[in-house]
């Protein structure tokens, strides 16, 4: 049972908002091509296998993550009971569920085209690196929203087996939407991390963070008005996005840069914002 436990903080599964907001990127792909494509079956099919992958491989880098940080990670106040920090799981058993859980993600992986196991694969550089970013550079929100976000193409392939400006316009979008409440997220730590060294958009900005999540989430709204506007969809649809951009002006008027407990609510609100660009992209096919 105590194993368990750990297992289940090493991989955050307590914690689902981390691979909800690695899915939704996934859905959007996903229902982008079935706009296109029509076929219902193999639609709901890749769902399900995408929400099982966003979870084995959500669930392989937070360890990952955590085996990267330790040492970081006892200096934190929010992170230094983690099990590895705190020493109650070994670097090793660490390594051995990250190399299971990627297993198993593989064998989901294998279930779509070529083309989309090789864009998958190749993710997994760009999954690995993230956290060496933040000692790197001030701009590690931006690789991750190039990682976190990678399933939109995949979504994508997986139903049409070639890439097209569609996903990429919405990649963008997204990419944006990762930067602005990964910002927020990161407001969390801000102090800590400034003291032993970690960067982050949140620090570079902190004098302006709200112009800077305020701008990112413009950017991501545009984005997805304009895919709207190229593919000519039906204007009730368009009513519909007003869901997710009051979504993300409200985090931009109630996040405090001083109040984690804000912070945090903001962050967690973008499920829904997810949920609400997924119903959007859907609603192509209804009306």
């Amino acid at each position: 049972m105590e194993k368990f436990k750990i297992f289940i903080q090493l991989t955050r599964l307590n914690k689902p908002i981390g691979f909800l907001l690695l899915f939704w990127p996934c859905a959007w792909g996903l229902t982008l091509a079935y706009y296109y494509s029509g076929t219902t079956t193999l639609y709901t099919k890749y769902i399900l296998l995408f929400f099982l992958g966003s979870v084995l491989m959500r669930s392989a880098g937070c360890i990952f993550n955590d085996i990267i940080d330790r040492d970081l990670d006892k200096k934190v106040q929010r992170t230094r009971e983690r099990p590895i920090a705190s020493k109650k799981i070994s670097v090793f058993e660490a390594f051995i569920y990250v190399a299971i859980l990627c297993l198993a993600a593989l064998l989901i992986l294998v279930q779509f085209n070529l083309l989309t196991i090789l864009l998958g694969m190749g993710s997994m550089a760009f999954a690995f690196a993230y956290p060496f970013m933040k000692r790197i550079t001030y701009w590690p929100q931006l690789f991750l929203g190039l990682t976190f976000n990678w399933g939109i193409i995949m979504g994508w392939t997986s139903m049409i087996n070639s890439i097209s400006i569609e996903p990429l316009i919405l990649y963008l979008a997204a990419i944006f939407w990762t930067l602005g409440y990964d910002t927020i997220y990161g407001l969390q730590d801000i102090h800590d991390d400034e003291i032993i060294g970690i960067k982050s958009t949140s620090i570079k900005f902190k004098n302006n963070v709200k112009v800077f999540v305020g701008t990112c989430y413009i950017l991501c709204i545009l984005c997805v008005l304009i895919l709207g506007l190229l593919m000519e969809i039906n204007k009730y649809s368009l009513l519909l996005s007003v869901f997710f951009i009051l979504s993300l002006m409200y985090q931009i008027k109630i996040f405090k840069s001083d109040s984690p407990k804000s912070c945090l609510f903001c962050f967690k609100m973008n499920n829904f914002t997810g949920l609400f660009i997924f119903l959007f992209i859907f609603s192509f096919n209804l009306l």
